[in-house]
């Protein structure tokens, strides 16, 4: 990871960019360049990711996850696929353009600005609070991708995103006793999918990994027992021996049974039980 604080970003203009699927607004800005702008090579090597976890992702990213400022480890890092002629971009910014086009990323689609230029290369970055949050590097006819795009992409943690665009895509991202903002890698949840008619339920995930563990909050009765380790409960006693985590999303605050068996979330209305998944449940 980069080091040292990024000076903020002083606002003089905005530069419209397009390709493919049209205009964005806003999604490139110009700026003061920073006070210490990544330095390393921009054509670093890296390779395909293979299961999505920290390590590989931070292999895969290549400059683009060098240039990160996370405070914790790298969320997501991926290289670009082989596109056809007339879909990569005519200037970096359009290259940027066609990134968002063509891979549809979950990371905010404005505020970025040009870090580094290194021959066919450009840095784009996104801050907060002056670190670098997203950074992606767009490269000019590469192999199987003609014009400006996609070389290599990474981001830190949703939690580490500004409040506004993580509220606007649905992200309930979890707070700790100090009011700091959680890694969705520690903690979060989410509502059931609709599309598979899941939406009266409530998932919490903690962890990642094999220690991963998922609780329901389940108060339809949705999933049977071949699913869940006991019913869910909406009106408990709090055990004498649950623990409080110290993490708190609006009114809940997570407690946990000793073995970790059940979830128990007290509200401004009481205690419920949220049992754990045997296994981690998935919509199609």
């Amino acid at each position: 990871m980069r080091k040292g604080i990024v000076a903020a970003v002083v606002l003089v203009g905005l530069a419209a960019v397009g390709c493919g699927g049209g205009n964005r607004d806003g999604l490139v800005v110009k700026g003061t360049w920073p006070a210490s702008p990544y330095a390393g090579r921009l054509d670093l090597p890296f390779k395909e990711s293979a299961d999505g976890g920290a390590r590989d992702a931070d292999e895969a990213s290549g400059a683009a996850g060098r240039a990160l400022e996370c405070d914790g480890s790298i969320h997501d890092g991926d290289a670009g696929d082989a596109w056809g002629k007339g879909d990569g971009g005519s200037t970096p910014e359009e290259g940027l353009n066609a990134y968002f086009d063509i891979y549809q990323p979950e990371v905010p689609e404005y505020g970025y600005r040009v870090e580094r230029r290194a021959g066919d290369r450009v840095l784009f970055s996104f801050d907060v609070k002056g670190r670098t949050k997203v950074a992606v590097v767009v490269a000019k006819d590469q192999p199987q991708r003609p014009g400006w795009g996609l070389e290599t992409s990474a981001s830190c943690d949703p939690s580490e995103l500004p409040a506004s665009y993580t509220e606007s895509k649905g992200y309930e991202i979890w707070e700790d006793r100090e009011g700091h903002r959680v890694p969705t890698a520690k903690v979060s949840s989410s509502a059931g999918a609709e599309h598979c008619d899941w939406q009266s339920a409530h998932f919490l995930d903690l962890g990642s990994g094999p220690d991963s563990r998922q609780y329901v909050r389940d108060p339809r009765g949705i999933f049977g027992r071949e699913s869940l380790t006991a019913e869910y409960d909406g009106d408990v006693r709090m055990p004498a021996g649950a623990r409080d985590t110290g993490y708190r999303y609006r009114d809940w605050h997570l407690w946990l049974a000793p073995d970790k068996s059940t979830a128990y979330v007290r509200t401004s209305d009481g205690v419920e039980a949220w049992p754990a998944a045997r296994s981690g449940l998935g919509c199609m």
